[in-house]
């Protein structure tokens, strides 16, 4: 079974935490309705959709992604590292005891489930403003015995790895080389976004689809050039907070079996 855990849009997301964007307003009503979309995108793709309750004392929370790393074998339970949302991992990891080993990360490090790409058997971490060297550090120690490599990225912008950098296929990623050199990634085939859509890189790969915002019309142009599969989602609330696709679930397998996350 393929599950995508979600977390419902708390009614003080318009306070959520910012880094490089100006704070703009957020509509939390039409913010609720794109996540609502984005649920049923998840179920028409095959997915079991778990939607966690919301709380008012976490404007971030709709961005479950970041408390989490979802292995077939184990899960790490993060330490976000803005301060105001380590209250989010708590209920993430009740839920995931269930489907999963469980490991979580200790002060001192921080590690933002968005600065994590997993590309076979290697996780690529950012070193970016939410993740440490502790953080990578304690990743590394916790997925070495399941036979997991860790290598760290360097980030020139955007908040998280992600924000640079995703997988559309096994060899085939997005990037904004303006962001990330992607040759941090070794021989992988590459795809730029548009240079007018810096924020673009983001995807969310699930089965033979990429969910993919509305809002970035050049890039998908190239994705669908290329013969990708272009599932589109409104993000237009999600976006004015940092937040992309990838942010919204953790899509894993239950059993466990090949893994189509992102």
């Amino acid at each position: 079974m393929l599950l995508a855990l979600t977390r419902d849009v708390s009614p003080t997301f318009d306070r959520c935490e910012l880094t490089f964007l100006p704070r703009s307003p957020i509509d939390v009503a039409e913010a609720r309705r794109q996540h609502s979309e984005y649920k049923q995108c998840l179920r028409e793709l095959g997915c079991h959709v778990i939607s966690l309750p919301t709380d008012a004392e976490l404007p971030d929370a709709v961005f479950v992604e970041d408390t989490a790393i979802v292995l077939d074998e184990l899960s790490v339970i993060t330490r976000p590292g803005a301060v105001s949302r380590r209250g989010e991992t708590a209920g993430v990891r009740d839920f995931l005891k269930a489907y999963r080993k469980l490991h979580t990360l200790e002060d001192p490090a921080t590690l933002d489930g968005g600065d994590v790409v997993r590309i076979g058997k290697t996780l690529f971490v950012g070193l970016s403003s939410r993740t440490n060297g502790e953080g990578v550090d304690q990743i590394t120690a916790a997925v070495g015995a399941a036979g997991y490599k860790v290598k760290t990225v360097d980030i020139r912008n955007g908040l998280h790895l992600k924000s640079a950098v995703t997988r559309l296929a096994e060899k085939l990623i997005l990037v904004n080389p303006e962001w990330i050199d992607p040759a941090q990634f070794g021989n992988l085939e590459v795809i730029e976004v548009d240079f007018s859509e810096p924020y673009a890189a983001n995807a969310l790969r699930v089965r033979d689809r990429i969910v993919y915002p509305t809002q970035h019309r050049k890039t998908t142009a190239r994705l669908k050039s290329r013969g990708l599969k272009i599932r589109p989602v409104d993000m237009s609330e999600f976006l004015k907070a940092e937040g992309g696709v990838s942010c919204g679930s953790i899509v894993f397998t239950h059993p466990p079996e090949k893994s189509v996350e992102n």
